[in-house]
């Protein structure tokens, strides 16, 4: 009888808890995120002619292969695009990456503006030719469009304006761009370190990471201005199995393949990680959730309800969600023996990690190797990052970056988001406290899915609005 009283203490429990996440749905202001672009179409013409031409400049960046000249040809390109900035900054060249800067009126409270200038290969069969800057369709198309010459081009012109109308900063206004990014190089901590020998402190960085999308989460849709607040550690491991070898015409158990295959299979089934929501995804969540229909707003709105579902279920219905949740782990690479009959004495699988601040580096590297121990295999680390300090969403930074964003894209929400990849920013640590990390350019699904793909593209008429972004900042200061 106790054990009823108790269930039916618990069931009413739980109706009133049901009862008032119900009455706060209902009393939640709904919104909706209605921007468009405004038809601007003599500038545009002007930033998409000079986005082209960027892009047919190739910046392909190749991993242990060196090439500063290339770079050096494109900052050659840029001097003539934009002389004013050229003339009234001093340029700094490292090894092909740029940094320039624009005095202002105090040295106190500098800021960054930031992209990079390098692109990935660009393989396949494109609709229009990869570096020829094509402008049909009402976009622009080609490698690098996107990712990312197109806010490279957008601070640059902005402060070609500025200066064209006498402006100078109250503050000092660094530019920078790295020609190392996409393969993970010292270009960035290059240019870091000299600012930090130079006696520099930043009071912002404005990067790459997020961008203006549309449906942010299914169900929820609109154009919402998604800023990077903290970036995941990144990391490589190998697993490597050994054994005496043999010939596969009578195999023992337990040879080194099995014995990763073993691991790998139990990692997939079994996730080792512990699933978590950090304040920036509550946060993300309860910007979120009144531009959703009732149902989903009722469980976003509520997390002090369906945040123990949520952990449950989000994991399982989206990779996406899955990774600003917890720690990640991607098995990538593999090796064996040569022979199709030849059992291997060393078999090796690695794996790339990304990991979340509520389970750190040293954590999720420790639950691994214990694990491979279990299977009898040897782990080693190949590269162990830290995940970046996150921006305060109630920071001046982070207001600064919603102001900009409510006054050049008005009726686009805005949302804190956990940068889920690698950035430049990651490096500038030890010279900036607030790393936002934001491109002020709208990616339709297919944009997107073009970066590192086939056919990228930019809209064109996307360029005045992210122009205006960087004067904003610019003379917010």
């Amino acid at each position: 009888m106790i054990l009823l009283y108790i269930l039916l203490a618990l069931l009413g429990a739980l109706a009133l808890c049901l009862l008032a996440a119900v009455v706060r749905t209902l009393v939640m202001s709904k919104k909706v995120a209605s921007y468009t672009p405004t038809p601007d179409p003599v500038r545009t013409e002007k930033y998409a002619k000079q986005l082209s031409a960027l892009v047919q400049c190739e910046t392909i960046s190749v991993r242990n292969e060196p090439n500063p000249d290339k770079f050096r040809q494109f900052h050659k390109l840029l001097e003539e695009m934009f002389p004013l900035v050229h003339k009234n900054c001093k340029k700094t060249e490292i090894d092909g990456n740029l940094l320039l800067k624009w005095p202002g009126k105090s040295a106190q409270n500098p800021i960054l503006l930031m992209s990079h200038m390098d692109v990935v290969e660009a393989t396949g069969e494109w609709k229009y030719h990869p570096f020829s800057g094509t402008i049909a369709e009402g976009k622009i198309w080609g490698r690098g469009t996107g990712d990312t010459k197109c806010s490279l081009m957008a601070f640059l012109q902005a402060a070609e304006e500025l200066l064209a109308q006498g402006y100078q900063p109250s503050c000092d206004v660094y530019l920078a761009s790295s020609c190392t990014e996409e393969i993970g190089g010292d270009g960035a901590p290059k240019i870091a370190a000299y600012l930090k020998e130079q006696g520099v402190h930043l009071a912002m960085l404005c990067d790459e990471g997020g961008g203006i999308i549309e449906e942010p989460i299914a169900g929820i849709s609109g154009k919402f201005a998604v800023i990077g607040v903290f970036e995941k550690g990144y990391g490589d491991v190998k697993f490597v199995a050994q054994s005496n070898g043999g010939h596969s015409s009578a195999p023992k158990k337990g040879t080194p393949i099995p014995k990763l295959a073993a691991l790998v299979h139990h990692i997939e089934k079994h996730n080792p990680f512990r699933v978590a929501f950090s304040p920036e995804v509550e946060e993300m969540f309860r910007r979120l959730a009144p531009y959703s229909g009732f149902s989903l707003r009722l469980v976003l709105g509520n997390l002090w309800l369906f945040k123990p579902l949520l952990c449950l279920v989000m994991p399982a219905i989206s990779a996406q969600a899955a990774a600003m949740l917890q720690t990640t782990i991607a098995f990538t690479m593999q090796s064996g023996s040569n022979g199709y009959n030849v059992l291997p004495q060393h078999a090796s699988v690695c794996a790339n990690l990304r990991f979340i601040p509520h389970q750190s580096t040293d954590e999720s590297l420790a639950i691994l190797e214990k694990l491979a121990k279990k299977y009898g295999v040897e782990m080693e680390v190949l590269y162990r990052g830290y995940p970046s300090k996150s921006v305060d969403v109630n920071g001046k930074a982070f207001q600064l970056a919603e102001e900009a964003i409510h006054a050049c894209f008005p009726g686009a929400g805005v949302t804190p988001y956990v940068v889920t990849g690698g950035t430049d920013a990651r490096f500038y640590g030890d010279v900036c406290d607030n790393c936002v990390r934001f491109s002020p350019v709208i990616f339709s699904p297919e944009q997107l899915s073009g970066m590192h793909g086939l056919n990228e593209n930019i809209s064109c008429d996307v360029l005045p609005g992210a122009v205006d972004y960087y004067k904003y900042i610019i003379q917010a200061q």
